[in-house]
C-alpha cells in the first residue's frame, strides 16, 4: 500500500463522533443484529458488523490488489457488482470484496457474486469494529457507492494507505445544506478520497464546493443504469403468464407502509372499466405481508399470496408477491410499473430496473433518493409522476387504453437508460488510473 497523503486535518466534530460511536457500539450492534436475525441471518454473519470476518482473506498473486466495494443496500450493491464485472477482465489477478448493510443485499449478492468476489456485512462505523475489519481484509483500494460517507471507516482506511473512491455520488439539497453547516468536517472527509465520480455535473460542483479536490471530481452518469438486468425465472414467468391467460396486469413494486391503501384504491377504481385487470403488489419488505394482506381484505379485493403458494386464479384481483429475489420475474409480466417509496417522502426506488425490463415507470413525488434521475426521465417521457389514488388510476388507465402512448413511454425510458449506461467504460478507466490499480490487461 502507498503512504497516506496529507489531507485536511480532522476536526473536533470528527473526534467527538468517533468517541461517541465507540461508546455506542454495543447498543448499535444489538439493534442491527436483532434486525438481521429477524430476517434469517445467522449469528456468525451478524458478527461481521463487529468487523469479525466469517471468511478468510483471499490469497493474492504478486502485484495483485484486493479491491473493496461498499454499498448500503441492494441498489448500491448492484451498481458495485456492475463495476466489479467490468473490472475483472481488465484486472484478472485482482480479488474483490463487497460489503453492504442489509439482509436483502446479502441475499442478492449470494445469487450474483462473480468468481473472485466475496460478500461481508460492513462493520459498524466505530473504531474497534473498523479496526478488526481492516486488520483482516487489508484492502488496497476502497470504492464507496453513492452517499456512503462513514467518517471512521474512511479515515481509518486512509490512514493505512488504502486508496479511496466515491462513485455514483449523489447529494440531496438537504444533505448539501447540512454539510455546509460543518464545512471543515466536510473538507476533511471529502479530502480523504483519491477520486470522486458524481452522477451529474451539479453533484460534481457540490462536491467541489464542500471540499472535494477539483482535480479529482468528475461527472460520470448513474451507474445503476448500467447494472445487469434483474434475473428472471423463466419457468415462473411462463407459469404466471399461463395463469393470467391474457389478462391485463400492472405492477406496484417496492411499496412501503402507508402506500398500499392508495394503490388499492386506485386498483378498485380501475376495475370499474377494466374488470379483469390484475394488480401484482410487491411490498418492499416481505415481512409486512400480513399487514398488506389485511389491507387487501379491508379494500374488499380478492387476492392470492405468493409465499403461501396460492395459485393466481381467474377471480384473483391482487397477487401479493411477498418474496425476495423475484422482482425481475414480476417485471417481465407487465409494461406498467409503479415504483413505491414515492407516494410518501421516502425517497423512491430505482427506475433503471424497470426500464431494463422494457416497461414504463410511474412514480409519486417523493423520489428524493433519485432526484438526479427522475426529472430528466419524466421530461423525456419515460416516466409519469402521480400524487394520489385518482391520478395513479388515471395514469394506468391512460396507458391501458392508449397502447401507442405506452409504447412511446417505454421507448423513452429505454433511450434514457442507454444514454446513462454508455458512460460505464469511462468510469472503469478512471478507477484503474485514479486508484493506481495496475495496467489494464
Amino acid at each position: 500500500m502507498s503512504k497516506p497523503e496529507k489531507t485536511a486535518p480532522p476536526t473536533l466534530l470528527f473526534h467527538s463522533y468517533r468517541a461517541l460511536t465507540a461508546m455506542l457500539l454495543p447498543f448499535a450492534y444489538r439493534k442491527v443484529a436483532a434486525k438481521l436475525a429477524a430476517e434469517g441471518i445467522p449469528r456468525l454473519r451478524q458478527r461481521e458488523r463487529l468487523g469479525r470476518a466469517s471468511q478468510p482473506r483471499p490469497a493474492l498473486a504478486p502485484g495483485a490488489a484486493l479491491i473493496w466495494f461498499h454499498g448500503a443496500s441492494v441498489g448500491e450493491s448492484q451498481a458495485a457488482l456492475t463495476l466489479i464485472n467490468r473490472l475483472r477482465p481488465q484486472l484478472p489477478k485482482a480479488r474483490f470484496l463487497l460489503t453492504s448493510g442489509t439482509a436483502t443485499s446479502a441475499v442478492m449478492a449470494a445469487k450474483r457474486l462473480p468468481e473472485g468476489c466475496q460478500h461481508q456485512f460492513a462493520p459498524l462505523d466505530s473504531g474497534r469494529a473498523v479496526r478488526r475489519f481492516l486488520d483482516h481484509w487489508r484492502p488496497d483500494a476502497g470504492i464507496f457507492v453513492e452517499s456512503e460517507l462513514w467518517p471512521v471507516t474512511l479515515a481509518s482506511a486512509k490512514a493505512r494507505g488504502t486508496r479511496l473512491a466515491l462513485v455514483n455520488a449523489r447529494l440531496s439539497a438537504r444533505s448539501v445544506a447540512s454539510w455546509r453547516k460543518k464545512l471543515p468536517t466536510a473538507r476533511f472527509i471529502l479530502g480523504l478520497f483519491d477520486l470522486l465520480l458524481a452522477q451529474n455535473p451539479a453533484v460534481a460542483q457540490d462536491l467541489v464546493s464542500l471540499g472535494g479536490n477539483a482535480d479529482r471530481v468528475f461527472p460520470s452518469g448513474n451507474l445503476k443504469a448500467a447494472a445487469a438486468a434483474l434475473p428472471q425465472d423463466t419457468a415462473l414467468v411462463a407459469e404466471m403468464r399461463a395463469a393470467l391467460s391474457g389478462r391485463p396486469v400492472w405492477i406496484a413494486s417496492s411499496t412501503h407502509k402507508g402506500e398500499e391503501e392508495i394503490i388499492l384504491a386506485a386498483h378498485r377504481a380501475l376495475l370499474r372499466d377494466h374488470p379483469d385487470l390484475c394488480l401484482l403488489l410487491a411490498p418492499r419488505h416481505p415481512a409486512r405481508a400480513a399487514e398488506v394482506r389485511d389491507k387487501i381484505t379491508k379494500a374488499g379485493l380478492t387476492f392470492a399470496q405468493r409465499s403461501s403458494a396460492a395459485p393466481l386464479a381467474r377471480e384473483t384481483q391482487v397477487y401479493l408477491a411477498d418474496t425476495l429475489g423475484e422482482l425481475g420475474s414480476w417485471y417481465a409480466l407487465s409494461e406498467i410499473v409503479f415504483l413505491g417509496g414515492s407516494l410518501l417522502p421516502i425517497g423512491g426506488h430505482n427506475p433503471f430496473e424497470v426500464a431494463q425490463a422494457k416497461a414504463a415507470v410511474l412514480t409519486g413525488p417523493g423520489y428524493s433518493n433519485f432526484s438526479e434521475t427522475f426529472p430528466p426521465l419524466i421530461a423525456a417521457g419515460g416516466a409519469v409522476e402521480v400524487a394520489d389514488a385518482d391520478s395513479l388510476a388515471a395514469a394506468v388507465d391512460h396507458w391501458l387504453t392508449q397502447p401507442e402512448v405506452l409504447h412511446a413511454a417505454r421507448d423513452a425510458a429505454g433511450d434514457y437508460l442507454a444514454a446513462q449506461s454508455g458512460q460505464l467504460d469511462q468510469v472503469v478507466t478512471r478507477l484503474i488510473t485514479g486508484l493506481n490499480l495496475g495496467d489494464p490487461a
